[in-house]
């Protein structure tokens, strides 16, 4: 029977805990790479050299993908074929010497406090589902946490003696996320007066996940999103998304003076580079401060 090394790879990328957004990438970027390789009647998967690995990009390129989507290709490339390595199947990265394009970064997007604040008050404390919503949004926020991230914590990963909670990031790789009041109440809300409602819909009481759905099952990433896009429609706010939020965290600490590399750390960034980003968020908040509040640069515009 024929190996299936994609399916092989994702199945590792899902048990190292990868969220279903990145695994679904890698499929459609590694499926495009190996229909590729088979129309061009290059074999298969483990018969790719670095010059068929050149001649891939060139076609990504004729075919007018962006560099985005060629770097994303590129990068999704050598860590599988670095995979491979791991596993004794291959002896070398046929895209180890591929150099992606380069891209320009885009600043990440975030809401103000204001808006964060109309968010909360947006949703109803007094239902279980309400309960619920109001201690996932003070996590997604008080902790800048992905959306994968969030539906994987258990009951056990919480520390209330000194509120802390274990996170499993991307790659499995673990953390420790502090909790500040607001977190700490609503989540205790939430477990003493609203999960065990929700619970009792599924029946399965060894059910450890912490936040789930209005069936009583786990709630997904998509779970997540859809409350989210309900909130949403209800308050009429702007275009809103759980990373929207986590770059909001990121960057509201930043601007009320925390350390880039604290910052760091409560992202689970590896790179400090990931996290600079946000520096140039800051400064261009800054410029815009700076020019309402100089008097040389207001004046003349007040009397318009």
């Amino acid at each position: 029977m024929k190996t299936n090394y994609i399916d092989q790879f994702l199945e590792y990328l899902e048990i190292n805990n990868y969220s279903s957004h990145t695994i679904a990438n890698y499929s459609i970027d590694l499926s495009s790479l190996s229909n590729f390789i088979e129309k061009e009647g290059f074999g298969g998967l483990l018969d790719v050299r670095s010059s068929i690995a050149r001649y891939f990009i060139q076609y990504l390129s004729e075919k007018n993908f962006c560099n985005k989507s060629i770097s994303r290709k590129i990068s999704s490339a050598k860590t599988f074929y670095n995979y491979l390595m791991v596993e004794k199947i291959m002896l070398i990265n046929p895209f180890s010497e591929i150099v992606s394009p380069k891209v320009e970064k885009k600043n990440p997007k975030f809401i103000y406090e204001n808006d964060i604040e109309k968010l909360f008050s947006l949703i109803d404390r007094n239902t279980n589902l309400g309960k619920r919503d109001l201690a996932l949004f003070e996590i997604l926020y008080g902790c800048g946490l992905r959306v994968s991230e969030v539906c994987g914590i258990k009951i056990n990963d919480l520390d209330f003696y000194r509120n802390l909670i274990l996170i499993r990031g991307k790659g499995n790789k673990e953390r420790l996320m502090p909790m500040h009041s607001k977190i700490v109440t609503a989540l205790n809300d939430y477990i003493n007066n609203g999960r065990d409602q929700l619970l009792v819909k599924d029946g399965n009481f060894e059910n450890k996940q912490l936040f789930l759905n209005y069936r009583g099952t786990n709630l997904t990433t998509r779970g997540v999103r859809v409350i989210l896009n309900k909130l949403i429609d209800k308050g009429s706010l702007i275009k809103l998304s759980p990373h929207k939020i986590r770059h909001s965290f990121a960057t509201h600490l930043l601007n009320n003076g925390a350390d880039l590399r604290i910052i760091q750390e409560l992202l689970g960034h590896e790179h400090l580079s990931s996290t600079q980003i946000y520096t140039q968020v800051s400064k261009e908040k800054m410029k815009i401060e700076y020019l309402k509040r100089h008097p040389r640069a207001t004046k003349g515009k007040r009397g318009k």
